[in-house]
């Protein structure tokens, strides 16, 4: 199966550009992206085999990966750690502390895990 030279110009030419984003080859896999945790906990699994270029620039941009002029561009510290897209979080029910208060809950937004 021939893969699409809009995801191998992406590989290729737009990968190095991103600052926390790295490729994986498996030989045989349609192309993927796979975001994961911090703790490198998979999050969710994007196939990219439909997907121009543009895109998948507009999708990983969206998802927060900071873009350099060039590859060896500084990141500024605000994006150190970026991406970070918030996903749901699903969280149990919060039993309250041993003072009686029950404990903050993540805001959606939140993802302490990203």
């Amino acid at each position: 199966t021939g893969r699409s030279p809009q995801v191998k110009a992406f590989v290729t030419q737009d990968i190095p550009l991103y600052h926390n984003l790295e490729m994986k080859h498996l030989p045989g896999a349609d192309p993927e992206l796979v975001l994961l945790s911090r703790r490198y906990e998979e999050l969710e699994r994007i196939p990219l085999s439909d997907m121009t270029r543009e895109e998948i620039n507009q999708l990983v941009q969206e998802l927060g990966f900071y873009r350099k002029e060039t590859p060896d561009a500084p990141v500024p510290e605000e994006f150190q750690f970026a991406p970070a897209k918030p996903l749901p979080v699903l969280r149990p029910p919060q039993a309250p502390t041993t003072d009686g208060k029950t404990p903050p809950k993540w805001d959606k937004e939140e993802r302490p895990d990203l």
